[in-house]
């Protein structure tokens, strides 16, 4: 059997840090399943809390591995079935002003939970926590059943994401251009049981207004509470080396609110980028009659203000009457400064969220602030990330966009949709609210396109905005990504129509580049573990190349696009050479993006590609890091072109002949709010042993967060032996702000092979 150990909480907290007793014992946990909810298992077999039923009944049946070929498909029957979790406990010696609760951070979706036999609670909704109070049902031994629905479907067919359109559960485990059918269910966040004093308190909120000049933080303490009246509250403000520098104490209520408290000159927290992370940390006491503390809340607070306004320029548009509408703003400015967002797209990073650890998260958040990202936006196709997700973007500075789980559906205007609906959002609200890093709330993904068919008028998105506005109001909020004027796409390097990803930006002219993708393939090492060998090379359709994404995932032959690689480079001889063409491909794609999206600045504040991780290793995806943490060299691409100071090449074109005329545009980029002194700039092409020089420019001094153009660099290109030849540009004196790029040379011999590939879009 899986032993689960749990603790006996004796101080408890919702949502803080929680004090443990040291007394403590296991709950072992077992796991059945049935077609229908009156039919009892017919067997039980060992069960792992968090997780999912998927994972459990994979084990004990010994299934291959999920990730493996189309090995996925086995788990299909098990969307359908009706599932047991049971756990047997003896009552524990609970004094007279104790309560045992049964209490869980997240099961997924709809279920019905029974001590002793007798039904004690019931929920749709994955994102709410559960607390379950048992006493009052407790014998001597215990029985502890949570029977969990099957996964939700509005309808049997089609089989796919709109199946989810009237629930609150993430679309993708329905399918998706990088995402199996595999519908996860489940205990999936950490549950147990929890020994409270009578009198406890929920939830600590510390709301605060900033002044105008950041000099002074009004503070309100709202906590809610259960039977607390006639207690006493003590709370304490330390500051990050452990001084006090705020504090107070009173009567309790069980909905309290204390004003008037002022911390004057508080350190702000900022983007890892633009400052410290400063936090904070708020201790909260509740105290019985007899002023013994018998419940303690901890959290960290950062002091922001974050604020979307209008991107420069964005009031003169459109220039003709009658005047409607400009472009909504996409500019974040945080502490009274507009910086340039440069970031990713966050999907789960497992498919079974139950698995997701924290240093699963930290892994992949410390990868993302070491590739200067500051900014995640958490797209509304998943789940909402557990508390140590938002704990670790609170202290290492990454920005947060949180969507809802709402994406590419048209989600109903029902009563029981949106009573569900704002279960769910109050609850990931009151949650997420308290983190230094929160950023912006969005609807959702997609939300106002033809295949989804939302407007401002759908009454989900009208209920979103009220209820961010009722709770979080000094937060930004979107109705959805993108917004008119914001970009979604491109996803490929050249489209249909023969445009390459430069000529696409360059006449590009976003407030914002919310989502872009550049298609690159795993290393062969990844490949191996879930392509059958026999398979491996050349890719084909209707293998397992095809169930890990790299053809028919979007349109075409999408994510491989073997025929603009062919088109570029010739046929690959081995599975290794496919890789570095599609590798090189896609590092050059996202350099080419997000430099010309920070060229466009001020107009332009933000890019953020898609997607930074992945669930499971696909055979070519979007992503910067290939699962479970592997970076591809386009990971590495990004985190140079995102530099927050760096000299960079506007280039025209990905191809060159031999006697064209080639040119470049030299730019300095400056993210930074230091103003920068640089002598001298060159540009040169390297092809093989020789060099060509194509200028030198002296721009002098920059100033903070600003971009300047220099000259244009150019040459005839003569005859080389190479097939790619790089252009490099060059900072005396700092090689940290160098840059280079690797370009296609096609001699005049081979230049009728120079043709535009057309995708097959059937």
């Amino acid at each position: 059997m899986i032993r689960i150990s749990f603790l006996i909480i004796m101080i408890f907290s919702c949502f803080g840090s929680i004090s443990f007793a040291e007394n403590h014992f296991d709950l072992t946990w077992k796991l059945g399943y049935s077609k229908t909810k009156s039919e009892e298992p017919g067997k039980f077999i060992p069960a792992t809390v968090p997780g999912a039923v998927q994972l459990d009944i994979a084990r004990n049946e010994k299934y291959p591995p999920y990730i493996f070929d189309d090995n996925f498909k086995k788990f299909s029957w098990m969307e359908d079935m009706f599932y047991t979790y049971e756990t047997s406990f003896k009552k524990p010696s609970l004094k007279s002003n104790e309560r045992l609760f049964f209490t869980s951070k997240g099961i997924d979706y709809q279920f019905e939970i029974y001590i002793n036999g007798t039904k004690v609670f019931a929920q749709e909704g994955m994102f709410t926590y559960v607390n379950v109070d048992l006493t009052d049902n407790l014998k001597d031994n215990n029985m502890l059943k949570i029977l969990v629905f099957p996964a939700p479907k509005r309808f049997p067919f089609p089989v796919d994401r709109t199946q989810a359109s009237n629930v609150v559960k993430p679309a993708v485990s329905y399918e998706w251009d990088w995402h199996p059918r595999l519908i996860p269910l489940g205990i999936w966040d950490e549950t147990g049981l929890e020994v409270r004093n009578r009198s406890y308190v929920e939830d600590v909120y510390l709301n605060y207004e900033l002044s105008s000049d950041y000099k002074k933080s009004a503070i309100t303490i709202l906590a809610a509470g259960k039977e607390t009246a006639g207690s006493r509250y003590r709370w304490k403000l330390a500051d990050a080396n452990g001084n006090s520098v705020l504090n107070s104490e009173g009567e309790m209520q069980d909905q309290l609110s204390v004003s008037g408290i002022s911390l004057e000159n508080p350190r702000l927290w900022w983007p890892h980028d633009q400052g410290t992370p400063y936090l904070y940390l708020s201790t909260f006491s509740l105290l019985n009659t007899s002023g013994e503390v018998i419940q303690t809340i901890t959290q960290k607070i950062g002091f922001k203000r974050v604020r979307l306004v209008m991107n420069e320029g964005a009031w003169a548009e459109p220039e003709d009457f009658p005047k409607t509408r400009s472009v909504p703003p996409a500019q974040f400015e945080i502490n009274g400064r507009k910086i340039f967002a440069k970031g990713s797209n966050w999907v789960n990073p497992e498919i079974f969220p139950g698995i997701i650890t924290k240093e699963r998260y930290t892994e992949l958040i410390d990868l993302a602030v070491n590739a200067n990202l500051n900014i995640f936006r958490i797209w509304g196709g998943g789940i909402i990330n557990k508390e140590s997700f938002f704990e670790q973007c609170d202290e290492k500075g990454m920005l947060v966009w949180e969507e809802f789980p709402l994406a590419c559906n048209e989600y109903p205007d029902e009563p029981h949709y949106l009573s569900i609906l704002k279960q769910e959002a109050t609850s990931i609200i009151k949650r997420l609210r308290k983190h230094a890093s929160l950023a912006l709330w969005c609807g959702g993904n997609e939300l106002f396109n033809n295949w989804s068919g939302m407007t401002d008028q759908s009454l989900p998105l009208r209920l979103l905005n009220s209820l961010c506005l009722e709770y979080t109001p000094v937060i930004p909020f979107n109705p959805t990504s993108p917004m008119m004027g914001m970009a979604h796409g491109n996803y490929i390097f050249k489209t249909p129509q023969g445009e390459e990803v430069f000529q696409e930006m360059k006449r590009a002219h976003n407030t914002a580049y919310t989502e872009f993708g550049m298609p690159g393939m795993s290393p062969v090492e990844v490949l191996k573990q879930i392509i059958p060998e026999k398979d491996l090379f050349p890719p084909k359709p209707k293998t397992a190349w095809e169930t890990h994404h790299a053809f028919g995932a979007w349109m075409g032959s999408t994510w491989l696009c073997p025929e603009i690689l062919e088109d570029y480079f010739g046929k690959a001889s081995s599975l290794e050479e496919l890789m570095q063409q599609s590798q090189l491909m896609q590092c050059e794609g996202y350099k080419a993006i997000f430099e010309e999206a920070r060229r466009q600045k001020p107009y332009c504040a933000m890019a953020l590609n898609w997607c930074y991780d992945e669930p499971w290793p696909a055979a070519v995806n979007n992503s910067l890091v290939v699962y479970p943490a592997i970076c591809k060299p386009a990971y590495f691409a990004v985190k140079n072109s995102c530099r927050p100071f760096l000299a960079s090449a506007s280039i025209s074109k990905f191809r060159w002949k031999e006697g064209e005329d080639f040119f470049a545009g030299l730019w300095l980029l400056n993210d930074s709010f230091e103003q920068k002194s640089v002598q001298t700039v060159t540009m040169k092409i390297v092809s093989g042993d020789v060099t060509f020089d194509l200028l030198t420019w002296r721009p002098g001094k920059i100033k903070d967060n600003t971009n300047i153009a220099g000259p244009t660099g150019r040459l005839k290109l003569p005859h080389l032996e190479q097939r790619q030849f790089k252009l490099i540009v060059e900072v005396e004196g700092h090689p940290e702000y160098n840059s280079d790029y690797t370009l296609v040379y096609v001699p005049n011999i081979h230049a009728e092979k120079d043709k535009t590939p057309v995708l097959n879009a059937n």
